[in-house]
């Protein structure tokens, strides 16, 4: 994994490990553990920290944010309407025109080796150059 530090030259790998200990609770675990699946994913992810407190994924763009709140985590997929999802992970956003998101309640489970491969995919997107095309969903 690349390290990437913020602005204030803290790593942001540092901060998203204590955003996930400041959960405490099933929604650290859950960010946890999809942040493990992350890095098995892509070993040269680089995680960054934006928007006042959001962890992000990236390689060579954008893969993924990570947004806790109070009865989900959300896997947001900044260009995941391009993104071919034949597990159907995606079960938000999906009349956006190029984000879609995966929301985790308590106690749901996120296939692994499906994310792992959606996970692939939105680097591999990232990695051809395409723009992203708008797609309503279907």
């Amino acid at each position: 994994m690349k390290k990437s530090v913020t602005t204030d030259g803290q790593p942001a790998s540092g901060l998203i490990d204590n955003k996930i200990a400041e959960l405490g609770d099933w929604r650290g675990d859950t960010l946890s553990l999809m942040r493990k699946l992350i890095r098995e994913a892509d070993p040269d992810v680089v995680e960054e920290w934006k928007w006042m407190g959001t962890p992000v994924w990236s390689h060579d763009g954008i893969i993924c944010t990570g947004e806790s709140y109070k009865a989900i985590v959300k896997l947001t997929f900044a260009k995941g309407a391009s993104l071919k999802d034949p597990a159907r992970l995606f079960n938000s956003s999906l009349d956006g025109n190029v984000r879609r998101a995966i929301d985790i309640h308590q106690g749901e489970q996120v296939d692994p080796d499906a994310f792992k491969t959606l996970i692939r995919a939105a680097v591999e997107f990232n990695q051809s150059g395409a723009k992203a095309k708008p797609r309503r969903a279907k």
